[in-house]
């Protein structure tokens, strides 16, 4: 049997606070870029050792430190003048059975196409410095990992969280990040960067989004060229708007923008879409959590999520899980108005097995907790039982980390 407990939440719903606020920080975000790097390290890792060894050896790799290089963008072109430093860290196990493994350079390989298919403007070869400096792991925690046994052992004692479901803010910001960093939109205006950052601000029934956008310099011709290209972009947004929510949005775009200057100065142009290029420096779990978003007005974990093993790393684990538990009980448990989940560990324990599972919920009118508690707990019980269906998730790409 499961420790899992259903209890009421003693908080108001969300969409009845009177002032929420909610930041996305978009996949060119110095921040966000580490942790998409950690990830595809994680998960290259992963598939080296399954090629190798056949299973996933200990690893965790969720240091990464982006040191920001110097940059001169100008309408029309620019140059870079030093390129930015990334480190990449953490533990892996380096040499099994007597051989020995191509950690460093297998992370170094992954990274560069990271960035190469994520920075769409960075030459990966000049622009950006990679090195890995990798260790070997803690023997005690490799033994937990390596651990004969069916079902993995935890490798620490801590939790993740999750609730359900998005506001109409949470997923306004999500949403508009999403688009401007898809690629049909990085088509039509190929002068819009991946360092895009939404902050979201509901006060009442008033949502002010202001957003900071890396422009291209290279693509943009002019002073002109680049205020038509942030007016666009704040068009798009306000079109989107009423897909998310019904109350009124005002968006801003580059509120630091001096329009009375004629030259590069006093707008955020950069040469490669990020302001990692030029002082902004970037490290893993400083942005968004594994919901995608930083949300001041919910429950979070100050854990980061990317690069950490997908085998018994329960600060991934549970995070990720927690997520899925929530959304699943709002979806199929009939009068859940809103539903916050925590999850702990034990070091060493299963990890399907948590010291305790917490599903706190809100209740629509005409329902009781008598009435929910086994539906929810049917559901929150099934989730852990297939806790290593994340592992192939996170390995497959099919949730996100940040």
């Amino acid at each position: 049997m499961r420790n899992i407990i259903v209890e009421n939440l003693n908080q108001t719903y969300i969409e009845d606070v009177d002032v929420e606020i909610v930041e996305r920080k978009g996949i060119g975000h110095p921040d966000s870029i580490s942790d998409g790097l950690a990830q595809a390290v994680s998960n290259a890792l992963c598939d080296m050792y399954d090629e190798k060894v056949g299973v996933v050896l200990h690893h965790n790799t969720d240091e990464v430190q982006i040191t920001a290089g110097a940059a001169s963008p100008v309408f029309g072109g620019g140059e870079i003048i030093k390129p930015t430093e990334i480190l990449l860290t953490g533990r892996a196990i380096k040499e099994y059975d007597g051989a020995q493994l191509p950690v460093e350079a297998v992370a170094i390989k992954a990274a560069k196409e990271f960035l190469k298919d994520t920075i769409i403007n960075m030459d990966v070869e000049n622009d950006v410095i990679v090195e890995a400096k990798i260790g070997k792991g803690s023997q005690d925690l490799v033994d937990v990992h390596d651990r004969n046994r069916k079902m993995p052992g935890s490798n620490d004692t801590s939790f993740g969280v999750g609730y359900a479901p998005y506001s109409e803010t949470e997923l306004l910001v999500l949403r508009t990040e999403e688009m401007l960093n898809s690629k049909d939109f990085k088509t039509k205006y190929p002068g819009v960067g991946e360092d895009i950052k939404v902050m979201g601000l509901r006060e009442q029934d008033k949502i002010t989004l202001t957003i900071a956008c890396a422009m291209v310099s290279k693509n943009l011709a002019n002073k002109d060229e680049y205020i038509a290209t942030r007016e666009a972009l704040k068009d798009e947004v306000i079109a989107l708007a009423p897909q998310y929510t019904k109350r009124d949005v005002t968006v801003f775009v580059n509120t630091g923008d001096d329009d009375t200057k004629e030259t590069e100065e006093g707008y955020y142009l950069t040469m490669t879409g990020t302001s990692a290029e030029n002082g902004d420096d970037g490290s893993v779990g400083r942005g968004n959590r594994a919901n995608g978003l930083i949300t001041p007005c919910r429950p979070m974990s100050m854990e980061a999520t990317s690069g950490k093993n997908p085998i018994n790393h329960v600060g991934k684990l549970y995070n990720i899980l927690s997520q899925q538990i929530a959304h699943k009980v709002y979806d199929k448990v009939d009068g859940i108005k809103q539903v916050n989940v925590m999850i702990l560990s034990q070091i060493g324990k299963p990890i399907n097995q948590p010291k305790a599972a917490t599903c706190q919920v809100i209740l629509e009118d005409g329902f009781d907790m008598e009435q929910v508690k086994p539906e929810v707990v049917a559901v929150a019980d099934e989730c852990l039982a297939n806790i290593q269906d994340i592992t192939t998730l996170v390995r497959e790409g099919k949730v996100r980390t940040f």
